[in-house]
C-alpha cells in the first residue's frame, strides 16, 4: 500500500499540467519503435540558429541530444556559431565582409572564427551536456585530422575559406563506441598551399560530410523555418516527405530557393554519400529533434534517397 508522501508526490506530479499519465504512457509507446530502430544507429545533428541563441531553446537540444545518447542512438553534434563570430567582430572593430553570401575570411577573421567556434562555442555546448547528466568530448576538424580542406578555389577569392576534401572518423568511432557525443565545430585543418592553416567550412556541409563517413542514419539539420514549404508565406503547406531526385524539379519550380538551396543541397551531399535519410527541421520549436525522429507525426521535411 502507497504512503500518503508517495500519494501526495504522484498527485503533485500529475496536477502540474494538464496531460494525463495515460497519455504520457502513449507518447512513450509511440516512440518505442523508433528508439528500437536507431539504437547503435548513428545520427548527425547540425545545430544551428535560433536554438543556438535562445536559452529556452538551447535546453531542449542539450536534453534532446542527451536523451538520444541515453537510449543507444549514436549521436553527433555538429555546430556553427555566426551571430557569436559576428559579435566578436563588432567587440574588435573587424569589418565584416560578404561575397555573394558569403563571408570573406582573412587571417584575422580566422583567428576570430577559430577562437570563437573551437573555444567558447565548442566548449559552452560540451559544458551544456555534461552539465546535465550526459557525457561529451569538444572537437573541431582540426583534430585528429577529422576534417582536412584545400582553400575554395571559384570565380571569387573568399580568403581561408575551405572545401573539404577528407574525413577521418576514426575518433568520432572511438568516443561514439564508449558512449560519449562528439560536439564538433567547423573549422578544418589546411592542406596544399595551406598545409597546416586553420580553414573556416560551412558547419552545414561539415554535418553532412561527417554523416556520410559514419554511413550515418540520419542528417538532420536544424535552421529557423518549419522546412520545405511548397508556399514560403504559409506554414500549412509544408512538404512533410520528398525524395532525392525530386529536389532539381523542385528548385526549377521556384519552390525552394534562397537559404533552402544551400540547405537541400547538404541533404544531397549526405544522401549520396550514403546516409539513409536527411531531415529539415524548425529549430525554433523546442524538443524539435525528438518530435521528428521518435513521433508518428514528425515535425519537418524528410528527404529519402
Amino acid at each position: 500500500m502507497k504512503n500518503d508522501s508517495i500519494i501526495k508526490n504522484e498527485d503533485s506530479i500529475q496536477n502540474k499540467d494538464s496531460i494525463p499519465n495515460k497519455d504520457r504512457a502513449a507518447t512513450l509507446i509511440q516512440a518505442l519503435p523508433y528508439i528500437q530502430s536507431f539504437c547503435n544507429k548513428t545520427i548527425v545533428v547540425k545545430y544551428g540558429g535560433n536554438a543556438m541563441l535562445n536559452s529556452e531553446l538551447k535546453k531542449a537540444v542539450i536534453e534532446d541530444v542527451i536523451l538520444m545518447a541515453c537510449v543507444g542512438v549514436r549521436t553527433v553534434l555538429v555546430h556553427g556559431g555566426g551571430p557569436e563570430i559576428e559579435a566578436m567582430l563588432k567587440k574588435t572593430n573587424k569589418e565584416s565582409r560578404f561575397v555573394n553570401g558569403l563571408r570573406y575570411t582573412d587571417e584575422e577573421t580566422m583567428d576570430i572564427v577559430q577562437m570563437v567556434l573551437c573555444g567558447k562555442v565548442n566548449k559552452e555546448i560540451t559544458a551544456l551536456i555534461q552539465k546535465n547528466g550526459g557525457r561529451a568530448v569538444g572537437l573541431c576538424g582540426i583534430d585528429s585530422g577529422l576534417l582536412k580542406a584545400a582553400r575554395m578555389k571559384g570565380e571569387h577569392d573568399l580568403g581561408l575559406v575551405g572545401e573539404i576534401k577528407e574525413v577521418d572518423v576514426t575518433m568520432l568511432n572511438t568516443l561514439l563506441n564508449s558512449e560519449v557525443i562528439p560536439v564538433i565545430s567547423s573549422v578544418a585543418y589546411g592542406i596544399g598551399e595551406d598545409e597546416g592553416k586553420a580553414l573556416n567550412i560551412n558547419a552545414d556541409i561539415a554535418a553532412a560530410k561527417i554523416a556520410a563517413a559514419l554511413g550515418a542514419e540520419k542528417l538532420v539539420l536544424m535552421t529557423d523555418v518549419c522546412g520545405i514549404l511548397r508556399d514560403i508565406n504559409d506554414e500549412s503547406t509544408l512538404i512533410k516527405s520528398v525524395s532525392r531526385a525530386q529536389l532539381g524539379s523542385l528548385q526549377k519550380e521556384g519552390i525552394i530557393t534562397k537559404g533552402m538551396i544551400p540547405k537541400t543541397d547538404c541533404c544531397a551531399i549526405a544522401l549520396d554519400g550514403g546516409v539513409k535519410k536527411a531531415h529539415i527541421i524548425d529549430g525554433r520549436l523546442p524538443h524539435a529533434i525528438l518530435i521528428e525522429l521518435f513521433t508518428d507525426e514528425g515535425i519537418g521535411t524528410m528527404i529519402n534517397p
